[in-house]
Order: structure tokens, then sequence, then C-alpha cells
């Protein structure tokens, strides 16, 4: 749980790590709010962790930035856990949630789990919302997700990025992996953050941070990266996919993974159209050794364990 002095009264930001996104609590006279609420399996303790913040008071609201499984997987958890806590989500997929297509949520397609959950309202672009005692813009911020927004509290120049921006980077260019260009609307919201001018940032993952010039410079290098070469990007994402299940499951025999890796739609698309001329299983070998190369992963004799 950090605090730091350049975070406005009542913000409290709950730092979790990559399996889950960070939980922004911000509480006032008007009623406690958390944005984003991590993965499915972390919902315990992420329930745990929000109740010691609040100390005794209810949650009223949960907003999500993106419907990623990162970031709403805590969505049921809390929604049982607080009754009448309204839930508020970005407008693009809010037909998909209350029909609950896990594959048009991309649930499916990047082989990850989310617990069904209700909303009761849009976080419309273009509008403000009262969270505690401070009025936040509400940005759209496509590019890692189509449908993302991203929350600017202009009094203390406080942004919420989501996974726009990181201290250092930005999240995979998702709707790229469905073959939608989408490079461009990763420019134009580095862009939009830039206009801003935060003071400070809160991302989706990582630390709180303020030198905000310096990482919109290390993420437009690396996004110069991706457009210059299409398939970086695609081993980028393929090697994020991998860690992320290896961050759920801790270890995982190696005949188990090579069945998720081929059951997995994103990542056979990702073969098929960037790595055909490599054979599936000397793909995943490589993914991995460069995942152990890096220390992200170990291989412990038919398992494959993460680090």
């Amino acid at each position: 749980m950090t605090n730091p002095s350049s975070l406005p009264a009542g913000v409290t930001v709950l730092e979790r790590g990559w399996l889950s996104a960070n939980n922004i609590l911000v509480q006032g006279r008007s009623g406690a709010a958390l944005v984003d609420s991590g993965y499915c399996t972390h919902a315990p303790q992420t329930v745990a962790l929000v109740a010691h913040a609040l100390g005794g008071r209810p949650l009223d609201l949960l907003l999500n930035t993106h419907l990623h499984s990162d970031h709403c997987g805590g969505n049921a958890a809390l929604q049982a856990a607080y009754p009448a806590m309204q839930t508020h989500i970005p407008p693009g997929q809010a037909a998909f949630v209350a029909d609950w297509n896990p594959e048009a949520l991309s649930y499916t397609p990047t082989g990850q789990n989310c617990p069904r959950f209700h909303f009761e309202a849009v976080l419309q672009p273009g509008n403000e919302i009262r969270l505690g005692d401070l009025a936040w813009q509400v940005h759209a911020a496509p590019g890692h997700d189509h449908h993302s927004v991203i929350l600017f509290e202009p009094a203390s120049k406080l942004l919420l990025s989501a996974d726009a921006l990181w201290e250092a980077g930005f999240g995979v260019v998702f709707p790229e992996l469905d073959g939608i260009a989408a490079m461009d609307e990763v420019a134009a919201t580095l862009d939009l953050i830039e206009r801003l001018a935060p003071a400070t940032v809160v991302p989706g993952h990582g630390k709180v941070f303020t030198d905000v010039q310096r990482s919109l410079a290390f993420a437009r290098k690396r996004l110069e990266g991706f457009i210059g070469d299409p398939k970086k990007h695609a081993n980028h994402a393929a090697k994020v996919l991998l860690k992320f299940k290896l961050l759920e499951l801790q270890r995982v025999e190696y005949a188990a993974l090579q069945c998720w890796v081929a059951e997995t739609p994103y990542l056979q698309t990702l073969r098929r159209r960037f790595f055909d001329d490599a054979p599936a299983e000397s793909w995943l070998h490589g993914l991995l050794l460069e995942l152990v190369r890096v220390g992200a992963v170990r291989r412990e004799a038919d398992w494959v364990v993460d680090a």
C-alpha cells in the first residue's frame, strides 16, 4: 500500500504486480471508489487489501479502465463483498458484459479467466466522474485496448494511466493481434497524455512515477521499434501471454503448457501470421529460452516454473 506525497489526500495505491493490475482507492466525504480489481486468482487478496485500506467503511463504487482480465478479474468478488456497490465500465464492450461473451471480451482468445460480473453504468469519455472528493476527467485511450479509458484529476494533475503508459513502456497492443492496425492509436494516446501534462502517474502496473517526459520518450522509442518491426511486437506479445499464464499457475508441466499454447487462439494466430516457418514445438521452445535468458522463467526437468 503506497500513499506517496505526490498523491492527493484520499488517494491510496495498492501496488500489485504483473498478474494483477494496481488498485487505486479514492476516499472522501462522498464515499469510496476503487479503480481496477486485479486478476481472479488474486481476488481474495484484493478483497482483503481493500477492506484493510477502507478501515471498516463500505466500498461504494468500482471502476474499470478496461476489461482485460488483470484489471477486472476481481470484480465479481468485490461485488459479492459489497452488494450495494455500483460498478462502472468503459462503454465499448458493455453489451458483451451484459450478455457475458468471454470470446468477445478476450478471455477465451488469451487463455485467461474472468468470473462473470455485472455493471450499473458506463464511463463515457468526455465526461467527469466524482471519486472521493475529486472530479476526474474520463478520456478515451485506445491502443493497448481499443476501449480503454484513463482518468485525470486536473487540480493535482494526477493521471491513472492504466496500460496506456507505464514508467518503462506500455501494454501489448492487443488489436494488432487481431490484425487491426492500432499503433497509431498508441501514438495518439501518448500525445494525449503529453497534452494533459500530468505531474504524477499511477500506471496499471509498476510504481507511481513523476518523470513523465522520460517515460513518454521511452514509450515512443519502443513504439517506433514495434512499428518498424511488427514481428518484434508479435514475439513480445507471445512472451507476455506465456509469462502471464506462468504467473497464474506458478509451475506447469511442459506437456501441459504445450497443450495450453495449442488451445489458445491468440498464440496460434500469432504463430500462423508471423512464425509459420517454425514448427509449433520449436517456436514454443524458443520463446521459453528467451524468457529463461532474462530470468522470467526456470526449467526444472519436465516443469516450467515462474521466476
